[in-house]
């Protein structure tokens, strides 16, 4: 096999367009791109030309034969994909279809909110059209949302994907207002008054709760606040979450859960050469843990874990993997034989050095309760049985026995929430804001998970962002949006009146470079700075006069 992928999509279909033998599936337009989990490519047509290697933004595809040892179960996985689908009665796909182009001249403005992955993959889609001008509106001095503060700092390779953002943010008709809340700093009708378009792609800023008695103790944390804390998220700096026992305890095995147990078990001089905000560091330095468990109420068949995630712990040298399947049978958890079974599978079979931190892959297994006076100090863990249904289902309900597992911190990574976004309607069931593929009401999008809720993959984003996108475009066609009463004129000094921090693209670039700097002094990819204030400044002395700068004694 010539070539292979080796991590998890970002749907930039970069590759598929290079690919002069249409050999990377599922493509653009086959059924699965927009949500699988991996691209795979077909080595009988492949015909080892590197195409796909150059157009990869994250550095994802490899030849075979360099492979490294962790590497090497996507080789099998990869034949196995196309016994299953093969595409050798399927014609090239029409890829480079012809632009889009607006019925109307516009000119139009758009807004959007939220400078994460689902905001800049749409303001991209915008900026093909040369009538459309988008301004891109964050809280935060630092762009890129997730994959700046969710992607764990040992996946530096997904991280990649902020050069593609890089690209983005330079095109002609882009601006950022970072900094800046819409609801604080700018209201929501002062962005339709001034806009023909307000696109929000601001996430799902809340997690689930476990629902049983002691979720509230001190100790009991969510995934969501833990993962923001150790990626140097503003907000989060002030976790400090307990890590003085040795034992932590992790509710849910989706790949959250997955990247909290990693940075808790690899020892720190892993670490020290990723991204990781330097408290957090520092914290994990010191760190008394040794096991993490992982409590999965199902079988390994129905965990979250996606098949990239388990090979890049099956590649982990520095720690240890433990399978423990609970009262499940060897035929009740590998009996579907998945790929995702028989890597969970291997993983059971890896031997285990003393020396190591471990990490417990528990299946068959749920908290019952949290256990504690002033703070957690243990945690009641009930036995499930599995349960299929007549549609192929599968739940797991209570065998009545329970077992006690002591633990200072219980990290919780059930699932996100999203919540309300003033002045747009809320469903609080979901979490989400009711939509028609994107379409609040015509002049008010969303895209993202506030659009349909926390699920997919970084590369999910840009299919999303694409269909509302289309939305926008389809309003402007048919007239529906009424001309804004007001320009954009004028509003960056009215932001900058109200919020003096406020940072532009220059002062962005500003930030990167310094943590940049500083990363290359210690011989990390970067040094997270996760002081507001301080990015703030940064961002200020780079967009200094001249002269000003002179004054100060700062370089020109």
């Amino acid at each position: 096999m010539p070539h292979v992928v080796t991590q998890s999509c970002c749907s930039d279909g970069s590759c598929v367009l290079a690919c002069p033998v249409n050999c990377i599936h599922p493509a653009p337009g086959e059924p699965g791109f927009a949500t699988a989990e991996m691209l795979w490519v077909d080595a009988d047509a492949c015909v080892d030309c590197g195409a796909c290697v150059t157009a990869c933004p994250v550095d994802a595809i490899l030849p075979h034969t360099k492979l490294n040892h962790a590497q090497l179960p996507f080789l099998s996985l990869n034949a196995e994909y196309f016994d299953a689908f093969p595409h050798a009665d399927r014609t090239p796909l029409a890829l480079v279809h012809e632009q889009r182009r607006l019925d109307r001249s516009g000119p139009y403005r758009v807004a959007v909110v939220g400078a994460g992955p689902a905001g800049l993959y749409a303001a991209d889609e915008l900026l093909k059209h040369p009538e459309i001008k988008v301004d891109v509106f964050d809280r935060l001095p630092s762009p890129h949302g997730l994959v700046r503060f969710g992607v764990a700092p040992d996946h530096q390779k997904t991280k990649r994907v902020q050069d593609l953002f890089a690209k983005i943010e330079r095109q002609r008709g882009f601006r950022y207002f970072l900094g800046v809340e819409v609801g604080n700093h700018l209201t929501h009708d002062e962005l339709t008054a001034r806009y023909h378009a307000v696109l929000y792609t601001v996430g799902a800023a809340s997690d689930k709760t476990l629902g049983v008695p002691g979720d509230d103790l001190p100790g009991s944390i969510s995934a969501t606040d833990f993962v923001g804390w150790y990626n140097g998220h503003p907000d989060k700096q002030d976790l400090q979450p307990p890590l003085d026992s040795e034992r932590v305890v992790l509710v849910g095995n989706g790949n959250v859960a997955l990247d909290c147990a990693r940075i808790l078990a690899l020892p720190p001089h892993v670490l020290e050469t990723t991204d990781i905000a330097d408290g957090p560091l520092a914290a994990l330095r010191n760190s008394k843990v040794r096991e993490v468990v992982v409590l999965g109420r199902r079988g390994p068949a129905q965990a979250a874990f996606t098949v990239p995630e388990l090979v890049g712990l099956l590649g982990e040298d520095e720690l240890n993997v433990v399978v423990d399947l609970g009262d499940l049978t060897d035929a009740q958890a590998f009996g579907g034989g998945s790929q995702k079974e028989r890597l969970i599978e291997e993983l059971r079979h890896r031997p285990v050095d003393p020396a190591l931190r471990t990490i417990v892959l528990r299946f068959a297994a749920a908290p019952t309760k949290l256990v504690g006076t002033d703070c957690v100090s243990a945690v009641d863990v009930g036995r499930t049985r599995l349960v299929k249904h007549k549609d192929g289902s599968v739940s797991a309900t209570s065998t009545g026995e329970t077992e006690v597992l002591e633990t200072g911190l219980v990290l919780r990574a059930v699932g996100y929430h999203g919540l309300p976004i003033k002045d747009l309607p809320y469903d609080e069931k979901r979490g989400v804001v009711p939509n028609t593929s994107g379409r609040v009401a015509p002049g008010v999008y969303v895209a993202g998970w506030v659009k349909r809720g926390p699920n997919g993959f970084i590369g999910t984003n840009k299919s999303d962002a694409e269909e509302t996108v289309d939305a926008i475009l389809d309003d402007f066609d048919a007239g529906i949006i009424p001309e804004p009463v007001g320009t954009t004129a004028g509003l960056r000094s009215m932001i900058r009146h109200r919020q003096p921090g406020m940072v532009d693209l220059a002062g962005w670039l500003a930030i990167d470079a310094e943590e940049r700097r500083r990363g290359e002094a210690q011989g990390r990819p970067r040094v997270k700075i996760t002081d507001v204030a301080e990015s703030m400044r940064i961002a200020a002395e780079a967009t200094l006069p001249r002269v000003a700068r002179l004054r100060r004694g700062l370089p020109i």
